[in-house]
C-alpha cells in the first residue's frame, strides 16, 4: 500500500555535536520505527552532494526519512522523543512533505512507498535513489560517479542535492529536488553522463539491492539552506510545492 505521506527531516548540527549525533544513530532507528503511525523509517547520514562517494561525507548534516499511515501521525514527529532529541542538537532544520509518485525496487527487502500510480504534477519534485553496493563492484561504481556528480551540479532546474546513506561505505543514495518533473526527466534520460551510467548499471551489476522513487514536494517547513536549496525562499515557482 502506498503511504499517504512521506516526510524528510534534515538537521544541521555543530561540529562539536558530531559524537552525540553518532550516538543517536546507534539508538534512535528502532525508537523511530516503533513510533505510532510509522510504516517505514530510516535515519541517514548525508554527503555534500559534490561527489556521492566515500569522501563526500558531511558529518554536520543528518536526516530521517519516514513513511506514515496518515498526516495526523506525521504531525506528532516534532513532539516525539526522537524529534525533540534531534531538534535540541541541531542549529537548523527543515521538514519536506512528500507524496509518492513512482517507486521501483526495494529497501531492506521492503517496498516502502508501495506502488504509487503517479499523477500530474506541476510543481517541484524530489528524486530518491538508494542502493546497497556489491563489495566487489564498489570501486568501479565510485569511479563512474564523478562525471555524473559534476553534470548534476549544473543541471537546469536543480534546486538541491545531497548524498544519503545508512553507513559510510556501500549503503548509499542521493536526494535531489527539481523545479518541475520536466527538468528531472531531462537530466535522468537525456544528459549523456547520467544516461551512460543508467546503461552500465545492468551490465556492471553494481547493486545488490536498489530503489528509485519520485515524489511530489508539498510543504517545505524550516531552513531550506540545510538542503542546499538554490532558489530564494520567496520564489513563487518553487515555494508553492504541490500542496
Amino acid at each position: 500500500m502506498t503511504p499517504e505521506l512521506v516526510t524528510l527531516h534534515v538537521w544541521r548540527i555543530p561540529r562539536t555535536a558530531v559524537p552525540r549525533a553518532l550516538a543517536r544513530m546507534a539508538t534512535h532507528p528502532a525508537r523511530l520505527r516503533r513510533m505510532p503511525g510509522v510504516r517505514f523509517a530510516k535515519l541517514l547520514g548525508t554527503g555534500t552532494g559534490t561527489g556521492f562517494g566515500p569522501g563526500d561525507t558531511d558529518l554536520t548534516r543528518w536526516a530521517a526519512l519516514v513513511a506514515w499511515d496518515s498526516p495526523a501521525a506525521a504531525a506528532g514527529f516534532d513532539a516525539s522523543p526522537v524529534g525533540r532529541s534531534w531538534a535540541r542538537l541541531a542549529r537548523a532544520g527543515v521538514r519536506v512533505e512528500l507524496r509518492p509518485l513512482t517507486s521501483r525496487g526495494e529497501w531492506s527487502g521492503r517496498r516502502p512507498f508501495g506502488e504509487p500510480s503517479g499523477g500530474r504534477v506541476t510543481g517541484p519534485v524530489l528524486a530518491l535513489t538508494r542502493a546497497r553496493l556489491r563489495a566487489r563492484r564498489a570501486v568501479t561504481f565510485w569511479r563512474a560517479i564523478p562525471p555524473v556528480a559534476a553534470a548534476l551540479r549544473d543541471a537546469p532546474g536543480l534546486l538541491a542535492r545531497f548524498g544519503v546513506g545508512e553507513a559510510p561505505l556501500g549503503w548509499q543514495g542521493t536526494v535531489s529536488v527539481w523545479r518541475d518533473p520536466a527538468d528531472l526527466v531531462a537530466f535522468a534520460y537525456r544528459h549523456p553522463e547520467h544516461r551512460a551510467a543508467i546503461t552500465r548499471t545492468p551490465t556492471e551489476g553494481w547493486y545488490a539491492e536498489e530503489l528509485f522513487a519520485r515524489f511530489a514536494v508539498g510543504d517545505v517547513v524550516g531552513d531550506r539552506t540545510v538542503l542546499g536549496w538554490a532558489a530564494p525562499a520567496g520564489d513563487p515557482e518553487t515555494a508553492r510545492g504541490n500542496a
